[in-house]
């Protein structure tokens, strides 16, 4: 089975795209708060095995977060995998209320500055770099200025990768496996959206697989849709067949895909992650297909996505 890992997008910043996310964390705005919050989720981790964390200059704080807990609790760059991503930058001044949290930017300038502002947070933990949402519409793909920089960064000793998002993702990351610099492949880790309701990049992520990089999938519970009560009937019956909840039944599914290497739960509190755990005691390798009435067109998928409201 694959990896679990720690996504700390819900846990970096007062507020995020998944449903019910306001009401996960109380109104616990408070930045001090929500570092705590994000220690105790840490530590709920740590205990369960959970080694990988992901992280992004975008997720508000949870780079800082995560290095405090990391040294608070005296861990060894070599005992953790830390992952980030640059091409974001958060732009809500903690209101989550705002009218926009990020900004995209996939320029060099973008990529020196908050590589700069990682590695200052980060320091050696840092071993996989991800473009933030990869796609077409951003020229990342053949901006040559900034693949030479990334090239760099590879030749230093970084695992360069990419993140995805969008109907399109399978076909941005068919186009990342031809990217190249100085002779070799550029990107060695991708990081996509790959749930019981998006399903389209997994031939793709099959690809990546067989071409040797490291694949983690993310958004696994459509962002609270395949979770709680408003998971899907079908969602809910399978839970209750196998003994678990309709995340861990979502959580256990992408993990049994054979591409997986690193599935991420995006917990927001400790009890979270406490159900999402329960996915690892059971079978998902037969849950997609008996739950073939899940699966959305991809254009549907993102549609819905993009009508999430920050909370």
């Amino acid at each position: 089975m694959a990896d679990l890992g720690l996504g700390l997008a819900a846990l970096g910043r007062p507020a995020y795209i998944t449903i019910g996310h306001a009401r996960d964390i109380a109104g616990g705005y408070d930045a001090e708060v929500l570092q705590r919050r994000c220690h105790e989720v840490l530590d709920a981790a740590w205990a369960a095995g959970i080694r990988w964390f992901d992280v992004a200059r975008s997720y508000g704080r949870a780079e800082e977060f995560l290095a405090t807990w990391l040294r608070a609790r005296s861990v060894k760059p070599g005992e953790v995998t830390v992952s980030s991503k640059w091409g974001y930058r958060y732009v809500a001044d903690w209101k989550p209320d705002a009218k926009q949290h990020e900004i995209k930017d996939h320029s060099l300038e973008a990529l020196d500055r908050q590589l700069s502002e990682t590695r200052a947070l980060l320091g050696s933990y840092l071993s996989v770099y991800q473009v933030h949402s990869a796609t077409f519409e951003s020229g990342i793909l053949e901006d040559r200025a900034v693949l030479d920089r990334l090239g760099a960064m590879r030749d230093d000793g970084l695992t360069i990768g990419l993140s995805l998002s969008g109907a399109r993702q399978g076909a941005v990351l068919e186009r990342a496996l031809g990217v190249h610099n100085a002779g070799r492949p550029l990107f060695g880790a991708v990081q996509a959206t790959w749930n019981l309701a998006e399903r389209s990049v997994a031939p793709a992520l099959q690809r990546a697989k067989e071409a040797g990089l490291l694949v983690l999938v993310k958004e696994v519970f459509a962002n609270g849709r395949l979770a709680g009560n408003q998971a899907p009937k079908a969602l809910i019956r399978e839970a209750m067949r196998l003994g678990g909840t309709p995340d861990a039944v979502a959580l256990a599914a992408s993990l049994a895909q054979p591409f997986t290497d690193v599935a991420l739960s995006g917990a927001a509190t400790r009890e979270q992650l406490m159900q999402n755990l329960r996915a690892l005691e059971l079978d998902g390798r037969d849950i997609a297909a008996r739950l073939p009435e899940l699966s959305e067109a991809p254009e549907r998928y993102w549609e819905t996505r993009a009508g999430l409201s920050w909370t």
